[in-house]
């Protein structure tokens, strides 16, 4: 086997190897499920290790196939940056599996509720009976409830645990029933339910609508990426221009100008959630 064939085989390994991490760096990554705080910030660790190991790999790819480093950086880059550019679905159906594990649990709240039994009893009779996207925050308010901690501070910190707007009033309802033990409690959560519900199905609506949107950018980024890497991989002669140090901060210009075309459409798929209203800070007050 000669050497011209090895260095074919082995520019074509490359450009797999380039190609692969770039779609890699680009796809939505699933969060791990809910562990302990220690773990959770190791998988954070070697998670961002790990894509900054791919990053720096298919940038040196690019830098051996191209001798542009300025590409190979923002082909580094763009691998890094990959899960916000190109995220967001798997935050989004989170978000609104969360939405509808509360509109089940506030449902069965309310009927555990009518069979005369108290708010502290029906929180611990339902937790464990709930939405997996929404189980570990109720169980650490049972656990709250268990070494007696007020009512009114342990629903916060279940508010605070979901973090969603939409919690915030399922829980601002709870506590206001916890301080002034007025009646009507079963009619509320009926009625925070079915909002909960309706704005389920309005996201479900917006999620649907910009789907659209969302692919045609990773379309759009795919298709400009690629025939970047192609034309300096395979069409040296039309791209010459940019091997010169002058055509080097030129490309650099044209990435940056492409950079902020990519956030700009990304911003256009994303998912703006209101702001929270039940903060710790407020309740201190």
């Amino acid at each position: 086997m000669g050497a011209q064939t090895l260095t074919i085989m082995l520019l074509g390994a490359l450009i797999g190897a380039g190609v692969l991490l770039v779609v890699y760096g680009m796809s939505e990554q699933e969060e791990a499920p809910v562990r302990a705080p220690s773990k959770s910030l190791r998988s954070r660790i070697e998670g961002r290790s790990r894509r900054l190991l791919y990053a720096v790999v298919a940038g040196l790819a690019i830098l051996l196939l191209t001798s542009w480093p300025v590409l190979a950086v923002a082909v580094g880059l763009l691998v890094w940056f990959g899960p916000q550019l190109f995220g967001g679905v798997a935050s989004e159906k989170r978000a609104m599996s969360r939405l509808e594990g509360l509109a089940a649990w506030t449902e069965s709240l309310r009927d555990t509720i009518a069979g005369a039994v108290g708010l502290e009893q029906a929180i611990p009779a339902t937790a464990y009976a709930a939405s997996p996207s929404i189980q570990p925050a109720l169980i650490r308010l049972t656990d709250r409830l268990r070494v007696r901690t007020n009512l009114s501070t342990a629903l916060q910190g279940f508010a605070d645990d979901i973090d969603d707007p939409s919690a915030d009033l399922i829980v601002a309802a709870l506590i206001l029933n916890a301080r002034l033990r007025g009646p009507g409690l079963r009619d509320v959560l009926s009625s925070l339910a079915r909002s909960a519900r309706a704005e389920l199905d309005m996201r479900r609506r917006i999620a649907a609508s910009r789907s659209s949107t969302r692919r045609s950018v990773q379309i759009v980024m795919a298709v400009t990426v690629l025939f970047v890497l192609a034309l300096s991989i395979f069409n040296r002669s039309y791209v010459e221009p940019y091997s010169s140090p002058i055509g080097q901060v030129v490309l650099v210009l044209v990435i940056m100008l492409f950079g902020a075309g990519f956030f700009w459409m990304r911003r256009l798929s994303e998912f703006q959630m209101p702001e929270r209203f039940l903060l710790a800070k407020q309740e201190t007050r």
